[in-house]
């Protein structure tokens, strides 16, 4: 199982040489064998950044997550109850951003790699992250 953060979903959907080999690979082996999810609190991040232009996309937010969805074979996985106090069970090991620690305990406790280009998160010794 693979579990794309943000920044990968975006790369991915958008300028996929922003990935590094590793995690294009990754994502595409998973995508192949249905084995790729994003947590839920993405979806939440993206329509933010197109809301605040952070990112540029020709449709709205939900037309545009719509279609990312159908183009990959991708789950995408509710904050469940374990999620959410691992998460802010997690200790300085991961940073304080709400969205990182939903995305790193999603990882745990699905016990998927993590594609992310995020230092912090490629630090911890809790994660097995793929860049």
């Amino acid at each position: 199982m693979i579990l794309m953060d943000t920044c990968a979903i975006i790369w991915d959907a958008l300028d996929p040489s922003e990935l590094s080999v590793k995690a294009k690979s990754a994502i595409d082996k998973a995508d192949r064998r249905n084995a790729l999810i994003i947590s839920d609190i993405s979806i939440w991040e993206i329509s933010m950044l197109i809301k605040k232009r952070r990112i540029e996309v020709d449709s709205t937010p939900a037309n545009f997550l719509n279609l990312l969805l159908q183009l990959r074979n991708i789950s995408v996985q509710s904050i469940s109850p374990e999620i959410a106090e691992l998460s802010v069970n997690f200790g300085s090991e991961i940073n304080n951003d709400p969205a990182n620690r939903i995305i790193a305990a999603t990882s745990v406790i699905q016990n998927a790699q993590l594609v992310t280009a995020d230092q912090n998160l490629r630090a911890s010794e809790l994660l097995d992250t793929i860049w």
